[in-house]
């Protein structure tokens, strides 16, 4: 079952049929064809299979969890191919990375949403951790759902990336959180955000080495 899934997932890509001057890769979800523009200088600018995993669960538990009109924040967005399925879902998203980041995540989130979602889409800076309050305060900011692909692999600010989290996280707010384990001292993590959240696992992929987390605060005592 593991392996037809993903093997469904992977189906959902193709590539351009001739060689461009920008590498692109192709997405086929929520009725649409999605293009999106890639880097490979750095992390953020390249789909990780985290990714596709995320927005096939979008796509294919819409009636479950229905979008349409939902806030709905994704950190780490990267090339922001959740954020645009999520808007082709019919969600308010606003989408977030570093701002090295934001400029070719600002194009592919116009590119595949223009004209085609009832909500336009934002992009937003968002470094973990940093301005939490200024940039999202609490008083004024309500997320349904907190979106997170491949946002734990080996870099220093996993302290940052929960305390993120639990700033956005109100108590009614769904975190859907795609996870590929790598690192002994990244996989911990996951315990680390249990101290604060209640975890249920929704599909796992051990082919992909990939968890797909559904996530709610922990009441408050």
């Amino acid at each position: 079952e593991d392996e037809h899934i993903v093997a469904e997932i992977m189906r959902r890509r193709f590539f351009p049929a001739v060689i461009t001057h920008k590498a692109w890769e192709g997405f086929h979800f929520a009725g649409h064809e999605i293009r999106i523009t890639e880097a490979i200088d750095c992390y953020g600018a390249v789909v990780w299979p985290s990714a596709l995993v995320l927005c096939y669960f979008l796509e294919t538990n819409s009636k479950q969890y229905n979008l349409v009109d939902k806030n709905v924040i994704e950190i780490g967005a990267g090339t922001g191919l959740v954020s645009i399925v999520a808007s082709l879902l019919g969600a308010f998203v606003t989408a977030t990375d570093l701002p090295e980041l934001l400029g070719n995540l600002q194009h592919n989130v116009f590119r595949n949403t223009k004209m085609k979602c009832k909500h336009q889409p934002h992009v937003k800076e968002l470094s973990w951790g940093v301005d939490l309050e200024k940039n999202f305060p609490r008083s004024s900011c309500h997320f349904d759902y907190i979106m997170a692909a491949d946002v734990v692999y080996h870099h220093p600010f996993l302290d940052e990336l929960l305390l993120t989290f639990d700033h956005l996280c109100k108590t009614d707010t769904v975190i859907l959180w795609a996870m590929r384990f790598r690192l002994e001292k990244e996989n911990q993590f996951v315990g680390r955000f249990q101290t604060l959240f209640n975890l249920e696992v929704l599909s796992d992929f051990p082919s992909l080495n990939i968890t797909l987390y559904k996530a709610m605060r922990k009441s408050r005592m």
